[in-house]
């Protein structure tokens, strides 16, 4: 699964997502494209299904590109554990997802087949999506 080598620091607060994704919201790499249209956390577990889901609905034909990372740590405390005694240790690695964010970008296949895929893939995320195409495709 995804994580980074290494981080400056451990564990981090939890932020909010307010606003739009500033970057990364053209399908720049392939032809077709999974975009966000709500904000969410999307954990490492959830982005490798979709791998696994994208590469076995393609039958391995074609390029797929994974465009988010998880480079946030969330960290949880044991269960039935008093409050107080610190923060918890980092559990799990997201990444988080503003609306207009392209997750995945497919090519070297057919519109139909790209499209169930990146649906197939949809519906690993806890998020609304919807399949976009290169601007100037055919």
């Amino acid at each position: 699964m995804l994580m980074p080598k290494r981080v400056k620091y451990r564990k981090s607060q939890r932020g909010r997502r307010k606003g739009k994704a500033k970057r990364g919201s053209n399908v720049s790499f392939g032809d077709f494209g999974l975009k966000a249209l709500e904000p969410a956390w999307v954990t490492s577990r959830q982005i490798e299904a979709c791998r696994v889901a994208l590469s076995r609905k393609m039958k391995r034909d074609g390029r797929v590109w994974i465009r988010i990372f998880p480079d946030k740590p969330v960290s949880k405390k044991p269960l039935e554990t008093r409050m107080g005694k610190g923060k918890g240790a980092p559990e799990f690695w997201v990444a988080v997802i503003k609306p207009g964010r392209v997750l995945f970008e497919i090519a070297g296949v057919s519109r139909e087949v790209a499209t169930d895929a990146l649906r197939l893939c949809a519906f690993k995320l806890p998020i609304k999506t919807k399949v976009v195409s290169r601007p100037d495709y055919e």
